[in-house]
């Protein structure tokens, strides 16, 4: 019988030095059973194979046992305590039901029962295969070596795949679901498939330099809210990002450089985890009002076409007097009375997601007063790359108002400082 987890050997006698070449996160093979020549009789070991010992060392198991710690046999840990010698083999990482069997196997053993009647194996060295430890990352740079025929090892944590000429994402690499970095940089792909949402463990999302054209909704509402840090969509074909993309609450760096948005996220204020943001080289003419919300570190918004700010302009949206639907929107936001799509149709719950918010605080939908005005982006970012080569640090924002008296009041503190 075989079990391949992690194994620490630790000598009770002579603690600090212990069997420790076989130590902590170090790969093994376990095998239960007899040398070779002896199938039919002779005592049964316990056999540990390592990958700097492959021959691996043997302990007696009949009779030798003093205990076995199962406390947290659940969580793939166990412990043998051994008499002759007097050590310790620690065992981690398992499959519960496998090393559970195994367990049961050695206690058996140990009693003297019937070695006939237990799944014995021959000691033999271990393979290569057995007691590597698990590739965790690769690195392709080329189409040439970009695997065809064989299969990404299941334990990738770290795959980066550039330079491959790939128009989609392999199917291969979305089974892959320890993945916490995927790195598709340089390649042709246009589109994301949903499934990515199903890498629940990953972190960083790198997609520099593709043929993207725009960035799923549904992938916003996956897993990848919870998981997802790190986010590169640079160099791409993107005009715009959905309305969902800000329930990546956990984004921490996002790049958005050269590409060909026309607007940000109108409510890019949620991300509040958000410090380091890279827009340039696009054609945003302003950025949104909750842009003020945020807390960056690092802000980068070279070479856009900013538009100059219009306090003075208003598009007026205002109708008087205002519609049942106006006024019922406003008093759901207002007054934080709860909504779901179970409660409203689906088209009103996305209206009131998208809902303005005026100077005053109060809420307004498709009735309202838009003008934009200037803001220092240092209000928003310790440090701030120059928006032009005239060395401005300035923006152009919107403003919303729900009303003429809100907008008036606005306008003549305005007209004062100015």
């Amino acid at each position: 019988m075989r079990l391949q987890c992690e194994v620490e050997v630790i000598s009770r006698l002579l603690p600090t030095c212990g069997l420790r070449g076989r130590g902590r996160g170090t790969r093994a093979l376990l095998s239960l059973g007899r040398p070779p020549g002896r199938a039919q009789g002779g005592g049964v070991y316990l056999m540990v194979c390592t990958a700097r010992d492959r021959v691996g060392a043997r302990y007696k198991v009949q009779e030798n046992i003093e205990r076995f710690f199962t406390r947290f046999v659940e969580e793939g840990k166990a412990t043998v305590r051994l008499r002759e010698p007097a050590v310790d083999v620690c065992l981690s990482k398992a499959n519960a039901s496998n090393l559970k069997n195994f367990l049961s196997a050695v206690r058996l053993a140990h009693q003297g029962t019937d070695t006939e009647a237990l799944p014995l194996s021959t000691l033999v060295p271990a393979k290569n295969s057995e007691v590597e430890k698990p590739k965790t990352k690769m690195i392709i740079t080329s189409r040439r070596d970009y695997p065809l025929t064989k299969n990404f090892p299941y334990s990738l944590e770290h795959l980066q795949a550039s330079y491959c000429r790939l128009a989609r994402i392999d199917m291969r690499v979305l089974c892959l679901k320890k993945l916490r970095k995927l790195d598709l940089s340089h390649n042709h792909i246009k589109q994301l498939p949903a499934t990515i949402g199903d890498l629940t463990c990953l972190q960083e999302l790198i997609l520099h330099d593709n043929h993207l054209e725009s960035f799923s909704g549904a992938l916003c509402n996956s897993t990848l809210q919870k998981s997802l840090q790190f986010l590169d969509l640079s160099q791409n074909k993107i005009k715009a990002l959905p309305i969902q993309f800000c329930q990546l609450r956990e984004l921490v760096n996002l790049k958005l450089d050269d590409n060909e948005l026309i607007r940000l996220p109108f409510k890019i204020g949620q991300l509040d985890h958000l410090r380091f943001l890279s827009a340039a080289r696009n054609k945003l003419p302003f950025l949104p009002s909750d842009f003020r919300k945020l807390c960056l570190e690092s802000l980068d918004l070279f070479g856009n076409r900013f538009e100059q700010p219009s306090p003075l302009v208003p598009n007026i949206q205002l109708q008087i007097p205002l519609t049942l639907l106006e006024y019922a929107a406003r008093a759901t936001i207002n007054y934080r009375i709860p909504y779901g799509c179970h409660l409203l149709p689906s088209h009103l719950c996305e209206d009131l997601e998208v809902a303005k918010t005026c100077q005053c605080g109060s809420a307004c939908l498709s009735s309202f007063i838009q003008i934009t005005v200037t803001m220092n982006l240092h209000h928003v970012a310790h440090t701030v790359v120059l928006v032009d080569n005239m060395g401005g640090t300035e923006a152009p924002i919107i403003c919303y108002f729900c009303s003429l008296k809100c907008y008036s009041q606005f306008l003549d503190r305005y007209l004062q400082s100015n």
